[in-house]
């Protein structure tokens, strides 16, 4: 293992009902707050009048901003901070999916920032601290309610990026399994692949003696794989949505990487496509995640050969490795299928128009990739051969 030092500030208050500890967590910080949320879902469901309800009973005078897109963009964190420093708020309440928190992380770094918030994004300004802010979770996916990273996209140059810093952790976020009742087939399934394509980014890396934290991401691997096709059939069973609600936190609050850093190439790859194309981040993954797979096999055979047999079940005998290998990413690729998830490129009508363009994107700031390095030219051949 590497040496490592860990710590996770974020209060994670979870279960039926908790949206009440509102009451009980906003007024610690201030009863200036700005409520940030994406397209109104949460009107038509009845949860924007019951957080209003319980703000009230803090107090809490209320500003809003909605409207947080899906792959949130900068002009939006912009509008957040101008309202933040215009009307001296002192606490943000971020309510929806990793979209909703990820914007109001951004906007909270740049509430305490004299200049520019993409200088935040693009690492030229490193926070010194941040507006505090809290979270009411109504999607399975990211695992932003209990982590310090964001992405944001800079819709102008087509560009997104993740960033991260110390001082954008929720100080608490309030998971019920019955806020996330309403979210549709296709973005459950979404959330589904995000969370998995959190475990397998931390999997696969090349740090030695590891065994603990590799059992830890297939269990999060085998009970989402469990789960999953279960619940898109049954989109209101609420244990079901409990337990992928919590494997979304798992997935990547920073349990299953401690000791050893992961790869993380995949989402480089998928944030240059949906930089240029605005396609659902998740859709991106379950796309590239697979061809990924398959240009680092050769590096990664017994990573690859583990998880085929362990979480796969594949059958080794009489196979070479290669064909264990290539057996368990077709297991996934069926399995992600089968819930409804894209598989190529021309799924979102993307052809090879753009392939440089997103390649030098994923290129900006050189080769990437923990497990295994990749250049321009891996990456082409990646989107080439997801197509």
């Amino acid at each position: 293992m590497d040496n490592f030092i860990f710590q996770n500030p974020t209060k994670l208050i979870f279960g039926r009902n908790q949206v009440e500890q509102l009451q009980k967590e906003v007024p610690q910080y201030g009863t200036r707050v700005l409520l940030v949320y994406g397209g109104g879902s949460i009107k038509r469901n009845g949860l924007y009048d019951t957080i209003l309800e319980q703000l009230t009973h803090c107090g809490a005078e209320v500003f809003e901003l909605a409207g947080v897109e899906p792959n949130p963009r900068l002009s939006t964190v912009q509008k957040g901070v101008e309202i933040c420093k215009a009307e001296n708020i002192e606490f943000i309440l971020a309510v929806g999916g990793g979209s909703v928190l990820d914007c109001t992380k951004a906007i909270a770094a740049g509430a305490h920032y004299d200049g520019d918030a993409w200088d935040i994004v693009t690492r030229k300004h490193i926070p010194t601290s941040a507006l505090p802010f809290g979270t009411v979770l109504t999607l399975a996916a990211t695992g932003s309610e209990m982590n310090s990273g964001s992405v944001i996209t800079n819709w102008e140059t087509k560009e997104k990026y993740g960033w991260g810093s110390p001082h954008v952790y929720p100080k608490f976020s309030i998971l019920d399994p019955v806020n996330t009742f309403s979210v549709p087939k296709d973005h459950t399934v979404y959330g589904v692949v995000d969370m998995m394509t959190h475990v397998f980014e931390q999997y696969f890396h090349p740090t030695s003696n590891t065994q603990l934290q590799e059992r830890m991401c297939e269990a999060v691997l085998l009970t989402v794989i469990e789960a999953a096709p279960k619940l898109i059939e049954d989109l209101e069973n609420f244990e079901l949505r409990e337990t992928i609600l919590y494997s979304g936190t798992i997935a990547l609050n920073g349990f299953l990487q401690m000791g050893a850093r992961g790869d993380w190439a995949s989402h480089n790859i998928e944030h240059s496509i949906s930089a240029v194309y605005d396609i659902p981040h998740a859709g991106g993954l379950a796309i590239i995640y697979p061809q990924w797979l398959r240009h680092v096999k050769e590096t990664g055979l017994r990573k690859l050969n583990q998880l085929a047999v362990r979480v796969w079940n594949v059958d080794p005998t009489d196979k070479t490795e290669l064909e264990v290998a290539e057996e368990g990413i077709q297991k996934l690729e069926q399995f992600w299928q089968s819930l409804g998830a894209p598989s190529h490129l021309k799924d979102y009508s993307i052809d090879n128009t753009n392939i440089e363009l997103m390649a030098d994107k994923a290129m900006v700031n050189g080769p990437f990739g923990n497990f295994k390095k990749l250049s321009k030219e891996d990456v082409v051949e990646i989107l080439t051969k997801s197509l």
